[in-house]
């Protein structure tokens, strides 16, 4: 690894401790997450995805939970009624990746090795949209996680490849954010001001 790449893993671990530090401290974040969830719903209108992937909210991350079980709920209520799923990440600790489990309000839980609750022996799906929180993003789609490599992995062996949408708060844009050579953009990002990836969207 070159002193470069080093370098900048160092700063990108500050600046996550930085972010995820401020967003715990947020003094709107009620407000933010309220807007954040309509946000999310009007963009949702319209998607033909049937199974959506999403993720347990933890270090004060927004919880898009609400929005899509008001999703699944909708799909009900068509003309032409449609069975929607949401699907919760399981770490895979041999591979390091996720799989994705059914999730519904109510259904058992369990924490997994990082503490962080996941379905309990629910069946496997495979999404074709995926949510993926943000602790920051940067211009050009680019998302700053957690430095696990879990959604890269993921993402690299999902087949067909899912729709990918950051979901974060207006703070966790970094205008200077430097990808690395793994990383992969978004194929959005929505935040509580409205979509700011792609550009001119929303």
């Amino acid at each position: 690894m070159s002193e470069k790449t080093t370098g900048l893993r160092s700063e990108k671990q500050e600046l996550r401790k930085r972010l995820i530090a401020e967003r715990l401290n947020l003094p709107d974040r009620m407000g933010r997450a309220a807007a954040l969830q309509q946000v999310m719903r009007i963009w949702l209108i319209g998607r033909p995805d049937l199974v959506i992937g999403a993720y347990w909210p933890i270090k004060g991350e927004f919880d898009p939970l609400p929005a899509l079980h008001r999703w699944k709920e909708d799909g009900e209520l068509l003309d032409q009624a449609q069975r929607r799923r949401i699907g919760l990440p399981v770490i895979d600790k041999v591979h390091k990746t996720l799989t994705f489990h059914a999730w519904y309000p109510g259904c058992p839980m369990e924490e997994d090795a990082y503490g962080i609750p996941k379905p309990k022996d629910t069946e496997v799906i495979v999404p074709t949209l995926l949510f993926v929180p943000c602790v920051g993003y940067g211009p050009g789609g680019y998302r700053l996680g957690y430095g696990g490599g879990f959604y890269d992995r993921t993402l690299a062996t999902l087949q067909p490849k899912p729709h990918t949408v950051g979901l974060g708060y207006a703070p966790g844009f970094v205008d200077d954010l430097e990808p690395e050579p793994h990383d992969v953009p978004l194929d959005a990002i929505l935040n509580d001001k409205g979509v700011v990836w792609p550009v001119g969207m929303g």
